[in-house]
């Protein structure tokens, strides 16, 4: 963190610059709002109203005004931070996680499964036709298409539950709270959706479809196993749709 060098200000009461300073801050950080007069600081630092010259006093401003630029500076340090983890997780196309993300909240929700014994559930979707499409209406259409169906699904689940791309047309939800019964209702519910949606490129409307897979989490099985598990599940599923 940059901090400006704006001067040593003047001994207060025999106390150090230094000394004075780490006092103010360990007063200012029980605050609920921040000091705003000299008079108050002093205050706070247990210096005598006897003893607050006009050097003291300038030096107190001197402390305020560099409290205040270190705390603008945190609040904006704090707030690129958040910005770049968040940045971190996005997938590049669709607004959900992508697929580092979403195992490392995989992981979380199994954790949480193996400590308190809640059922939790991952479903693995493939979009159907994305080759006709990109082949048919260029690879902005087929973008345009994940987009939809990431907007579909992110409207579809509970806060609780966890969206993200896993890959080219492939994408997961971590589902809290259900097992794999639940979990297969709503995979099934989420492709009659889907299904029933379409997406507007140029004039013309694009259907969309989706193969579905689901599969429990558990304490005895790694995520990558049940991820694994539960593409296998889409993939049987996509084989019987197309064999019916």
């Amino acid at each position: 963190m940059k901090v400006r060098n704006t001067g040593a200000p003047a001994p207060v009461s025999g106390t150090s610059a230094v000394q004075a300073k780490a006092a103010y801050r360990k007063a200012e950080s029980g605050a609920r709002a921040p000091v705003s007069a000299p008079e108050d600081v002093a205050s706070v630092m247990g210096i005598p109203a006897a003893e607050l010259t006009p050097k003291v006093r300038q030096a107190l401003q001197q402390l305020m005004a560099e409290v205040y630029e270190l705390r603008q500076e945190l609040e904006e340090a704090r707030q690129r931070v958040g910005y770049l983890e968040e940045l971190a997780d996005q997938d590049t196309l669709a607004p959900v996680l992508n697929r580092r993300a979403f195992i490392r909240e995989l992981t979380r929700m199994s954790a949480f499964a193996e400590r308190y014994g809640a059922a939790g559930s991952v479903l693995y979707f493939d979009v159907n036709g994305m080759k006709q499409i990109n082949d048919r209406h260029g690879h902005g259409a087929g973008d345009a298409a994940l987009r939809r169906i990431a907007e579909i699904l992110l409207r579809n689940v509970r806060a609780s539950d966890v969206v993200g791309r896993l890959g080219g047309d492939e994408f997961g939800v971590i589902l809290a709270q259900s097992d794999v019964a639940a979990a297969q209702a709503k995979a099934e519910s989420l492709a009659q959706v889907i299904a029933a949606a379409e997406v507007e490129w140029n004039g013309t409307a694009l259907p969309l479809s989706v193969a579905v897979g689901a599969h429990p989490l558990s304490a005895e099985q790694p995520v990558d196993e049940a991820l694994d598990a539960a593409d296998r599940a889409m993939y049987a599923n996509k084989r019987g749709r197309s064999q019916a």
